[in-house]
């Protein structure tokens, strides 16, 4: 049985990636996997099997590629590695079984940068805490000078997980990307709780952000019309 090559299209160039991804078949993944099939090798959309298997939240595949070599630090594709599909996706078991395998938190890439910015932009907080405790930090995502997972966080409104980071030594005043800093993207979306927590942390209330492009944190809220916004960062000092 030719489990190498089989060409159905560029997105399936070997029966397993068929199996592993529209499919989903679990025992003809398995028989493929016995008969040689390679779980590396690359097709054009999720790059690899495993890739497929993470962002579908198929655990049984996952283990089972795992179990037969699939490498969890292969890169290409939407979110660049299995790992940070699975991030995007909120599988805390599966972002488990691919750190028991030696998935790297720190490779970047991909529709987040990370898989700790995938985590925090989905407002999966006991993944972001995993990756944190496996040792992800605070990047900038590529292409993206200066936006970290903090601003992200903020932007989303994502509350649990700006306590986690702000209590892992997260800098609020790091700038750059559309929002400037994290003050500033939480401003903009209303988000009065994150920017309070913010200022309890020393979020400087007056800077312009460096690449932001809605000024201030006071002028991106009352841009928007965020009245509490406007008067909570009035009171902490805030002048233009």
């Amino acid at each position: 049985m030719d489990t190498q090559s089989f060409e159905i299209g560029s997105r399936y160039p070997t029966v397993l990636l068929l199996a592993a991804s529209d499919r989903r078949d679990t025992e003809f993944t398995r028989m493929l996997l016995v008969y040689g099939a390679d779980p590396n090798v690359q097709g054009a959309s999720y790059c690899t099997a495993l890739h497929t298997a993470s962002s579908n939240t198929d655990v049984q595949i996952v283990r089972l590629l795992l179990s037969n070599g699939a490498d969890p630090n292969i890169e290409g594709g939407e979110y660049n590695t299995a790992l940070q599909a699975a991030a995007h996706s909120g599988n805390l078991e599966i972002v488990r079984l691919l750190l028991e395998s030696g998935a790297d938190v720190s490779i970047p890439g991909g529709k987040y940068g990370t898989a700790l910015e995938a985590a925090s932009a989905c407002g999966h907080t006991e993944i972001a805490e995993l990756l944190r405790a496996h040792g992800a930090t605070r990047t900038s995502r590529p292409g993206f000078p200066g936006v970290t997972a903090l601003q992200t966080a903020s932007a989303h409104g994502n509350v649990e997980i700006v306590e986690l980071l702000l209590e892992s030594g997260a800098d609020p005043n790091i700038e750059g990307g559309e929002y400037g800093t994290a003050l500033q993207a939480a401003a903009y979306f209303g988000n009065l709780k994150i920017v309070q927590l913010l200022l309890e942390r020393g979020a400087d209330v007056n800077i312009e952000g460096e690449g932001g492009t809605h000024g201030t944190a006071l002028q991106a809220a009352a841009g928007r019309g965020h009245s509490e916004v406007v008067e909570l960062l009035q009171a902490h000092g805030a002048t233009s």
